[in-house]
C-alpha cells in the first residue's frame, strides 16, 4: 500500500505521517493484524522540522504543487494507491492580508493534482481535507452543524475551501476519480502554529514562565465557542475516512462538543505555574467571527466508528508541554 501524503511537514500532516507509520502500526498489531509498514511518501515545499524524526522511514519529495508539469510527473513516479491531500494556507486570519494567495494555494495546487490522478492514477482513493469555515455565518437553527447546513462563507479561506470541496465533488461526477471530502472543525495539540487561539495561550504563558516576556496574556475575542478536536484523533479520521469513506461524499470531523476561548485560556492558566494579567490586543480581533460552532459528527461515526480518544484537558496539557520545551530552544 503507496501512500502520498501532501503537507507531510505541516501540523496535521506530522501528525498524519506519524500515526501511519508507528500509531496505526501498533494498533493492527494489539488487535492480531500482523500489520506491516505502509510505504508512505510526503510532498515537502520549504520546512521539515516537524517529521524530522520521522526522516529514515519516509520517502520525501521536495516541489512546489503549483507547478503542473512537477505533479504529474509525481504522480507518474509514486503511483499512490491513496493521497490525503492537506496542503494548503491554513491562516483564517491572513487570509484577509492575503485573499489571493490563499486562493492560488488553496485552490491551483488541489487542481494539479486532480488533473494528475485523473490522466495516471485514476483509481487512487483520495482524501480532500476542507474546514468548517465553509459553513461561515451559522445561524442559531443551524447547531451542530451537519453536512447538509448552507455555505455562507464570512472570509476569503473560507471561499477557497468551498472551491476545494466543490472541485473534489466536480472530479467524482464528472471523471469517477474517488474523492472523499473531510470537512475538519478546529484541531489543536502539540505542534500546531501559535497563529492559532489555543497555540497562542500556551505559547505566551511558556515564555512567560521561562522568564522570556512579561506577565501579560494578549487575547482576542474569548467569548467564542468552537469544536476543538486534539490533531492526533483528527488524523485517525483522516485515515478511516479515505479508507471507508463513500466516495463522491462529504464527512463533518470535530468531536461534537463546544469550549469558549475562555474556557481554553482558563484550562491553560490551571496547567500554568505562571501568574498572569490579561489583556485585550485589537489585532486578534478578526473582521467576523461566528459565536459558536458545534460539530454533528454523526455521518463521520456511522462510515468509520471514530470515535475522540483525547480530553480537551489533555491535549491542552500536551500543548502547553510542547512550547515549554521549544520556548526553552528559542
Amino acid at each position: 500500500m503507496r501512500i502520498l501524503l501532501t503537507g507531510i511537514a505541516g501540523f496535521a500532516g506530522s501528525h498524519l505521517a506519524n500515526y501511519l507509520l508507528h500509531g496505526l502500526f501498533d494498533e493492527q498489531n494489539r488487535q492480531g493484524a500482523n500489520a506491516r509498514p505502509l510505504d508512505v511518501h510526503g510532498v515537502i515545499h520549504r520546512h521539515e522540522h516537524r517529521i524530522q524524526h520521522l526522516r529514515e522511514q519516509l520517502t520525501l519529495h521536495r516541489g512546489d504543487l503549483r507547478n503542473a508539469l512537477w505533479v504529474s510527473e509525481l504522480i507518474q513516479s509514486v503511483q499512490p494507491d491513496m493521497l490525503l491531500h492537506l496542503a494548503a494556507w491554513s491562516d483564517v486570519g491572513g487570509s484577509w492580508q492575503q485573499p489571493w494567495t490563499t486562493y492560488e494555494l488553496n485552490i491551483q495546487c488541489q487542481l494539479h493534482l486532480l488533473e494528475a490522478l485523473r490522466r495516471w492514477q485514476p483509481n487512487c482513493r483520495t482524501l480532500i481535507v476542507t474546514s468548517n469555515e465553509v459553513y461561515g455565518l451559522i445561524q442559531p437553527a443551524d447547531l451542530p452543524i451537519d453536512e447538509e447546513t448552507p455555505f455562507r462563507p464570512n472570509n476569503p479561506y473560507g471561499v477557497s475551501k468551498i472551491a476545494q470541496d466543490a472541485m473534489a465533488l466536480q472530479y467524482w461526477n464528472s471523471h469517477q476519480l474517488p474523492t472523499v471530502r473531510a470537512r475538519s472543525f478546529n484541531h489543536i495539540g502539540p505542534g500546531q502554529a501559535d497563529d492559532f487561539v489555543a497555540s497562542a495561550f500556551a505559547r505566551q504563558l511558556a515564555e512567560i514562565e521561562a522568564g522570556q516576556r512579561a506577565p501579560v496574556v494578549q487575547v482576542g475575542n474569548l467569548e467564542a465557542q468552537r469544536d476543538f478536536t486534539d490533531v492526533r484523533d483528527v488524523v485517525r479520521a483522516y485515515w478511516l475516512l479515505v479508507n471507508r469513506g463513500e466516495a463522491g461524499a462529504v464527512y463533518n470531523v470535530g468531536s461534537g462538543q463546544s469550549h469558549s476561548a475562555q474556557y481554553v485560556l482558563d484550562t491553560l492558566l490551571a496547567l500554568s505555574t505562571a501568574r498572569v494579567e490579561i489583556q485585550l490586543d485589537p489585532h486578534r480581533l478578526r473582521p467576523s467571527d461566528v459565536p459558536i460552532s458545534i460539530c454533528d459528527n454523526r455521518r463521520l461515526v456511522a462510515a468509520t466508528g471514530w470515535q475522540p480518544q483525547r480530553q480537551i484537558q489533555e491535549t491542552l496539557r500536551d500543548l502547553l508541554d510542547y512550547w515549554r520545551k521549544n520556548v526553552q530552544k528559542d
